[in-house]
């Protein structure tokens, strides 16, 4: 396997053509940066796409193990040297867009309004990672069907996935850390802030994905947006309290079954509504549609009870 673990920084491409098409660096890329900053980034940023393009095509056409880091620069026009200054391996060039974009739902995080539900920036931060494959259908429908064939891709995406759900799980903690005032109707988690935080974000990460696998394997094909929302709510309702009628979905992180006072017509906790209850474990396929989970869920919640 072509690998090279490097910790020099990556640098920015120049122009097509050439035997290596490589650029200095001219800074940095923030708001405060120059045309010649913003016009590196995006050279360094198309040739990101132009090696990952070529490692698709040639993986694609002889195989994922024949292809050498070799082919793959000379296919993109560059050499050896200019293809480690972007990516570490090979299978690192299967997932070319997800340290912009991780970095784009840090800042849209750290950027909320302390007013609005953390779950709902959470879920906002989700849609950037489906929208990254939602720009390219072709690309991704192609990329998920390598994956599936080549266990070392399998287990990079599953690495990758990791990096989503413990930004999102860090995000939450921080919520509950903070000391702003809780509006009325909402509480914390209290002893469960910890596992309520990773189980929320393991649940939006989760339903993310499922909308991902199922909207390519039909192709690209549907409005995956429409149906990552409808997930979203499925969450909200399953583990989140609901707002009163009328009011906004706003406040701090809280535990389902907002007031806390049985009978009093609020949602009831799935982690906490009564602190004597059993754990209920439920076993479900990965294929299986989220609301046909949901269900079992609440069937198997039903018989509990009446047990």
């Amino acid at each position: 396997m072509d690998r090279v673990q490097s910790t020099s920084p990556q640098h920015p491409a120049g122009p097509h053509g050439g035997a290596d098409r490589t650029a200095p660096s001219t800074g940095g890329t923030g708001p405060e940066a120059g045309p010649g900053s913003r016009r590196a980034a995006a050279q360094r940023q198309q040739m990101r796409q132009d090696l990952a393009t070529a490692a698709m095509e040639l993986f694609a056409s002889q195989g994922y193990e024949e292809t050498t880091v070799d082919q793959i620069a000379a296919a993109a026009g560059v050499a050896r040297r200019t293809f480690f200054r972007y990516f570490r391996s090979k299978e690192e060039a299967i997932f070319p867009d997800h340290d912009d974009t991780l970095v784009r739902v840090a800042d849209l995080l750290a950027s909320a309004e302390p007013e609005e539900h953390p779950l709902d920036v959470v879920c906002r931060g989700i849609k950037e990672v489906l929208r990254m494959y939602a720009s390219t259908p072709g690309v991704s429908v192609a990329r998920y069907q390598l994956i599936r064939q080549v266990p070392a891709l399998r287990e990079r995406e599953i690495a990758v996935v990791a990096r989503y759900e413990r930004l999102f799980t860090r995000y939450l903690l921080g919520r509950f850390d903070t000391s702003e005032s809780i509006p009325s109707g909402w509480q914390r988690g209290g002893e469960d802030d910890s596992m309520l935080a990773e189980v929320s974000a393991a649940a939006v990460v989760a339903a993310h994905n499922h909308v991902l696998r199922r909207w390519l394997r039909a192709g690209g094909r549907g409005d995956v947006e429409a149906q990552l929302d409808h997930s979203f709510e499925v969450i909200r309702r399953t583990f989140w309290a609901a707002s009163a009628p009328g009011a906004r979905r706003r406040g701090s992180l809280v535990a389902p079954g907002a007031n806390g006072t049985p009978g009093d017509g609020g949602a009831e906790s799935a982690l906490s509504a009564s602190p004597g209850g059993e754990v209920l474990i439920t076993v479900a396929r990965t294929d299986a549609p989220l609301d046909v989970v949901v269900d079992s869920i609440r069937a198997a919640l039903s018989g509990a009870r009446g047990a």
